[in-house]
């Protein structure tokens, strides 16, 4: 640590580098330290890049073929595999093997004994007779899906352990497909060949994909033909950009939605289709079919979909038959190449690409890149956090021992429950004052946290003193004390939070103190709305005041919204807001609008909203941008009990001087708590 302060521009170089895990440390521990020493350093001035350090230490320390993407040669397997050894395709989102199965089958002169069956409900049976007939002809036998038999497993087991090398004809061989699911056998899985198929990746790898399988005749077919070609670009290059939209979590999609080939091999004879039979291009019909049916079907989220409508807005209109149209200023070009599609036009133009997409052709921010690797580095370690063993290496504390420390910690901390009498007495349910409704309930549920919370911490601490049975819920509770992580135990009764274990603790002080400031200062002029339970009944009972005051009916009441710098007392209408943060974007206090985020600032806090309750009130239809406010980064939430959603509270109106649709795709929203 006291070295950070001496070479302080040295770590600065390494902390504002595009490659800092290559570059030297300062001083003396560039050669003090090992290589996976390093990379702890890494970790800690820039996780963004840890993936990339661990790819060079793998190459250096094992190879360079173990950080490559190995091509799947089922010949390779096949040779290596008998009739009593299973071939198992572990599948991952956006790949199907069956179509590499049923080619290597054509070349296996087996196209005609391949014998395939979907797995699901009742196709047990069917299975159990074609396997059996299977064997005694020596044929193939394809069962896909089997996680969606977790009742038949067991019975597949037994028949796979009851096959008789001997008696079975030598050329049988069965060949299974499953998701990743604990209820598949583990004697399969032990004694088969498994591969897995990773789905292409990038736009490029897209591109090149969907290119190969076109065939010249199909292009040439249409009777617009230099219209479908730009327009089959342009929808090859959406479906590329909302696949690859996935990656970069919530930025791009609340949900991450499995797009298929089959999607867009749907919108391509549609767009054939309606070309061919409207005299002008029907944008409107062409949008509608892709954005809303065959892409949108899938699409559950309201936001999700507004966002997708308004990517496909740059991909189908008329600018994308201009010969000069581009996609975006990196490279991505309209190919309105003349000619036969596969002429080394077409496909030199794809594979001109870069491999690894920049935001920008998904109209994200840079900084997009820094969340999605920070992401995967976190969805890494996390997992080799799990893997860890329980038992305690000698020299250091015991388990026990560390995790006691760490409940002694919180026990200290935590308050005792709110005297909730001593509240309804100050604070009575009035008709003109929602606002003391809303804190008893707030009251209610944190006591109910506080209680969960204070009863565990004293079972754990006799259970680790063997005063009581350690049950199963504690000894979950202790092993994610021990990782840093909130026990599911506290989350059942919380609300949503990413937040480690140590800055939840924190956190949940804070929100208790603001409730306790409120108790004995009166209602605050500004309300920290990332410190309530549920927000939304925050927003009602504010609704509820101004509807009472003016004698008029709640439900014609909406909020207008203003953001302001300087407070200084409670509003007469309405109320302040604060505690929230932006991502995607940030906020220019003098021009009071939103703007483009700075380098390597991926949240910023965001000003005081007055939100004004007014009657009858029509949103403007421009000059904002409708900004969707959530509890944590996550923005994807279910549909709970009350008719909201775990996550999403509301949407507000963020002045700003461009179109809603640059910061719809910049993914930009505000957030109530950020995971740290």
């Amino acid at each position: 640590m006291k070295s950070f302060s001496t070479h302080m521009r040295g770590f600065k170089t390494i902390f504002d580098s595009s490659q800092p895990h290559r570059e030297p440390l300062p001083g003396e521990w560039n050669t003090k330290l090992e290589s996976f020493q390093k990379l702890l350093l890494l970790r800690c001035l820039r996780a963004d890049r840890l993936t990339h350090g661990l790819q060079d230490f793998v190459s250096a320390q094992l190879g360079q073929r173990f950080i490559e993407p190995q091509t799947s040669d089922l010949s390779v397997v096949f040779k290596e595999s008998s009739s009593s050894t299973p071939l198992i395709f572990v599948l991952s989102p956006g790949t199907d093997p069956a179509a590499d199965l049923y080619k290597f089958a054509d070349v296996m002169k087996f196209s005609k004994k391949l014998n395939a069956i979907s797995l699901g409900q009742g196709q047990g049976p069917w299975a159990e007779a074609m396997m059996h007939s299977a064997m005694e002809k020596g044929q193939w036998v394809f069962f896909q899906n089997c996680h969606l038999a977790p009742s038949w497993m067991p019975s597949l087991e037994r028949l796979i352990e009851n096959i008789d090398p001997v008696k079975v004809h030598r050329d049988f061989r069965l060949w299974l497909t499953s998701l990743p699911s604990n209820k598949f056998p583990v004697s399969i899985l032990q004694n088969g060949s498994k591969m897995t198929i990773e789905p292409p990746r990038g736009i490029k790898a897209n591109l090149l994909k969907t290119y190969l399988n076109l065939t010249n005749d199909f292009i040439t077919s249409c009777t617009k033909t230099t219209e479908f070609k730009c327009l089959l670009l342009s929808l090859c290059l959406f479906h590329g950009n909302v696949i690859e939209r996935r990656k970069f979590g919530p930025l791009g999609f609340n949900i991450p939605y499995e797009f298929t080939d089959g999607d867009l091999r749907i919108c391509i004879s549609q767009l054939k289709m309606f070309l061919d039979e409207y005299q002008d291009i029907p944008y409107k019909v062409l949008k509608y079919t892709a954005g809303e049916i065959n892409y949108g079907g899938r699409v559950t989220d309201d936001w999700d979909r507004r966002c997708i409508l308004n990517v496909l807005e740059d991909f189908y209109c008329p600018a994308v038959l201009n010969v000069d149209h581009a996609y975006s200023s990196s490279r991505y070009l309209s190919c309105c190449v003349i000619g036969c599609h596969k002429s080394p036009g077409y496909l030199a133009y794809i594979r001109s690409l870069p491999i690894n997409d920049t935001p920008e052709i998904f109209g994200l921010h840079d900084n997009a890149n820094i969340t999605f690797a920070q992401n995967e580095t976190f969805a890494l370690l996390g997992a080799v956090a799990q893997l860890q063993p329980r038992a305690a290496s000698s020299g250091g504390k015991a388990r026990e021992e560390i995790v006691e420390e760490i409940v002694t910690g919180i026990a200290e901390k935590i308050p005792k429950p709110i005297n909730v009498q001593e509240v309804m007495n100050k604070y009575p349910v009035l008709y003109e004052e929602s606002m003391n409704t809303v804190l008893i309930q707030e009251v209610i549920r944190y006591n109910r946290l506080l209680a969960v919370i204070s009863q565990s911490l004293s079972d754990i601490v006799k259970a680790l003193k063997g005063l009581v049975v350690m049950s199963s819920e504690l000894e979950l509770m202790a092993n994610s004390l021990f990782i840093n992580a909130v026990p599911d135990m506290w989350k059942a009764k919380a609300y949503p939070s990413l937040k480690p274990l140590a800055s939840w603790v924190s956190d949940l002080l804070q929100r208790i103190s603001f409730l306790k400031s409120w108790i004995s200062d009166g209602i605050p002029a500004v309300f920290w709305i990332s410190g309530f339970f549920f927000p939304q009944a925050f927003l009602t009972g504010t609704l509820q005041n101004y509807a009472r005051r003016s004698v008029i009916s709640i439900d014609t009441v909406g909020f207008d919204f203003e953001v302001r710098q300087w407070i200084t007392e409670r509003p007469s209408m309405g109320c302040y807001i604060h505690g929230l943060f932006l991502e995607g974007a940030c906020w220019d206090a003098e021009a009071g609008q939103l703007t483009e985020s700075r380098p390597k600032e991926l949240y910023t806090e965001m000003a005081v909203i007055w939100l004004i309750p007014k009657p009858n009130r029509k949103p403007p239809s421009s000059g904002v941008y409708i900004c969707p406010i959530y509890k944590t980064l996550t923005r994807a939430g279910t549909l709970s009990t009350t008719g909201h959603s775990t996550n999403y509270v509301m949407a507000v109106e963020l002045p700003t001087d461009r179109t809603q649709r640059h910061w719809i795709k910049r993914g930009v929203a505000l957030i109530c708590a950020l995971d740290y």
